[in-house]
């Protein structure tokens, strides 16, 4: 087979969650640990660091990779979901994986994996742990792909543990409660592992310190005042990256004995990210008059976070644009009460399964006030939205990593058409 052929063959045989949800989850540990085990536990031949958490884990473990190649150390990073390419999930100093790599892993596995019926996640898993071995990385940023306790990658005994927070998200897989979230979260505490906590909540902090305690983890808690020392313009890179910003500096800070990382690489490491490591949809600016920006956040705190950041720019007096659509499984209630009123809306749906119909938003949504057209895809969501914005208006696109995916597999068309538009 070839890389698409490959690609294909992975989809259809152990089917992502991201496009069909519940039908792709598995739950527990088993088949991963049989795939390590095949591959010979090649997690054991290079540091990991664990990043899990309801919100911010992707960019944490962005803002640790950049920190880390950039002094020199060779970097594996592992995260989800892809947005374009599914080997934007494996990377060796900010470079995917290639197409060679995955068309072997497969070619030389699937006898042995085929007979487990692995989900797709397990499969990328193990494929990105023994990738890292090959390329010899010195360390690993491994991301939670969902809650903790029995995700996948929680097979590894990594040099630090870092929980983000905990809200309310995929509840039907991880609990109906803060507490019920956060003990799965809390899982990946190891023994002896020190943990990084980027959250203050009361209720994570109790049910981390207490798993910590059983564990035998020394735990630090963020300092979330980091004013004096943000090398970063917010509202470039997104007001709510201030704490994954403090999250990672402390992470670093308790790592700087092992690798001895300077605070001048920190500064310019999280001023690059997007370069060093290609990362995308957070916050990420695309195009100037009218300037388009996409994030990615869909729960209700990830929204609360960028409601807030749109509510600066109206006070800017700037007209928002807002392209919006999310998945069926999500609280859209509460994902979108915080959002601002005095915005014009374009509802669409993702080229997902999983896609909330956007005729269905549209008609949720009115309970705020929030009013718009209804577009069947995210391309002519943000063609209209260009045609109607002036050159001083801000658009935003947003309320599902898959909406933010279709808006970056046509970026180049859509760019291109703004540009027409506005000579």
């Amino acid at each position: 087979m070839n890389y698409q052929e490959t690609i294909n063959y992975l989809f259809e045989s152990a089917p992502m969650f991201q496009q069909v949800g519940g039908a792709a989850y598995k739950e527990g540990l088993e088949n991963s640990l049989l795939l390590d085990k095949h591959l010979g536990h090649p997690h054991r031949r290079y540091k990991t660091i664990h990043v899990g958490g309801t919100n911010g884990k992707g960019s944490v473990s962005h803002l640790l990779a950049a920190t880390f190649q950039l002094s020199g150390y060779k970097t594996g990073l592992y995260t989800s979901p892809h947005l374009v390419d599914f080997r934007e999930r494996i990377r060796v100093n900010g470079v995917p994986i290639s197409e060679e790599a995955v068309v072997d892993f497969v070619a030389k596995h699937r006898d042995f994996f085929e007979p487990l019926h692995p989900s797709f996640f397990e499969l990328t898993t193990a494929m990105a742990f023994d990738y890292f071995a090959q390329e010899m990385v010195d360390v690993a940023i491994i991301e939670v792909g969902m809650g903790g306790r029995l995700d996948c990658t929680n097979i590894i005994t990594p040099v630090m543990s870092i929980i983000t927070n905990v809200s309310m998200d995929h509840m039907q897989y991880l609990g109906n409660t803060i507490e019920e979230i956060a003990r799965e979260k809390a899982g990946i505490i190891k023994t002896g592992v020190p943990v990084v906590l980027g959250d203050t909540d009361p209720v994570l902090v109790r049910v981390v310190g207490e798993k910590a305690k059983e564990m035998n983890a020394n735990v630090v808690t963020t300092n979330l005042d980091i004013d004096s020392s943000e090398p970063l313009n917010p509202n470039r890179i997104g007001l709510y990256q201030l704490k994954n910003i403090a999250t990672t500096i402390c992470a670093l800070a308790l790592l700087q004995q092992d690798f001895g990382i300077s605070s001048d690489i920190i500064g310019k490491s999280f001023e690059h990210v997007h370069e060093l490591t290609g990362l995308m949809g957070r916050w990420q600016k695309l195009s100037d008059r009218p300037t388009l920006v996409c994030d990615g956040g869909h729960n209700a705190a990830a929204m609360k976070c960028i409601a807030e950041q749109l509510e600066l720019l109206l006070e800017e007096g700037r007209k928002l644009h807002i392209v919006l659509g999310m998945s069926e499984d999500k609280d859209v209630e509460a994902a979108t009460a915080c959002l601002p009123d005095d915005a014009e809306y374009y509802f669409t749906q993702a080229s997902v399964k999983r896609a909330l119909p956007a005729e269905s938003l549209q008609i949720r949504v009115a309970e705020w006030g929030l009013q718009g057209a209804c577009y069947p895809d995210v391309v002519s969501a943000v063609r209209a939205a260009q045609e109607k914005a002036s050159p001083e208006d801000f658009i935003f696109v947003g309320g599902s990593s898959f909406v933010v995916a279709d808006l970056l597999s046509h970026r180049d068309a859509l760019l291109v058409s703004s540009v027409s538009q506005s000579e």
